[in-house]
């Protein structure tokens, strides 16, 4: 397996979907960054894999490292990918800094056959403890910055989360605790416990229905040309 990059060692939630997305399938990673986990699959997995970044120095620095990758806002530019143009769409750490979050996660699984999905709960008992001793928005290695300076809009705990899967009608495929320094953890989401115990967590969701496409070795990815020009106007 190849070494992590540098810039990933400090992320169990790109371990996480390392180990999660089979090689050779097609990823969209929306909020791609500077593009260290595209890089990673791409080496790691052999992955087709294409980003969107809101930041125009994201998408230079990704650019730079020979990925496909496109500005634009999870918020309004998914809207233009075709439907089942991906096998996964990625989404780490970001859902929290989206303006509408329902409207992401539901076109992650139009985009895809599957979602992976990180982000800090705000259940965690260390923000409650923060809450309830000192009365002031926590700060804690999930939620490092200031309030007046994160770019976190719509926190949410795990329970919360667990509430929006159950009304867009998503099967939660898998589901891990991550703390920082430490190798996720496979839970059960629906043991009030972990809502207490998870520093952050990331789910595998798919659309409820018939299974998924297998993706067996044999059956290698199909590239819709309407997702591929997207990436090449």
């Amino acid at each position: 397996m190849t070494a992590l990059l540098p810039e990933t060692t400090g992320r169990e939630d790109f371990k996480e979907i390392l180990r999660l997305i089979r090689p050779g399938s097609r990823v969209l990673d929306v909020g791609c960054g500077e593009g260290a986990l595209l890089e990673l699959l791409s080496q790691d997995k052999g992955v087709d894999g294409r980003g969107v970044e809101i930041s125009p120095e994201g998408v230079a620095a990704c650019l730079a490292r020979g990925l496909s990758v496109v500005q634009g806002d999870a918020d309004h530019d998914l809207d233009d990918f075709p439907s089942g143009a991906f096998h996964y769409a990625v989404l780490s750490q970001t859902l929290q800094a989206v303006r509408q979050p329902r409207h992401v996660l539901s076109e992650l699984l139009r985009i895809a056959d599957r979602a992976i999905v990180s982000f800090p709960n705000f259940g965690h008992w260390r923000v409650r403890w923060s809450l309830l001793h000192r009365g002031r928005m926590p700060e804690t290695k999930a939620l490092p910055d200031p309030w007046w300076a994160t770019a976190n809009i719509h926190l949410c705990t795990l329970r919360d989360f667990m509430d929006l899967a159950e009304d867009l009608d998503l099967q939660i495929e898998s589901c891990a605790a991550l703390t920082r320094g430490k190798n996720a953890r496979s839970i059960d989401p629906e043991k009030g416990l972990e809502n207490w115990r998870a520093e952050a967590a990331i789910f595998m969701l798919s659309r409820r229905g018939p299974a998924p496409r297998r993706m067996a070795d044999e059956d290698a990815p199909v590239e819709p040309a309407a997702a591929s020009d997207l990436f090449n106007p």
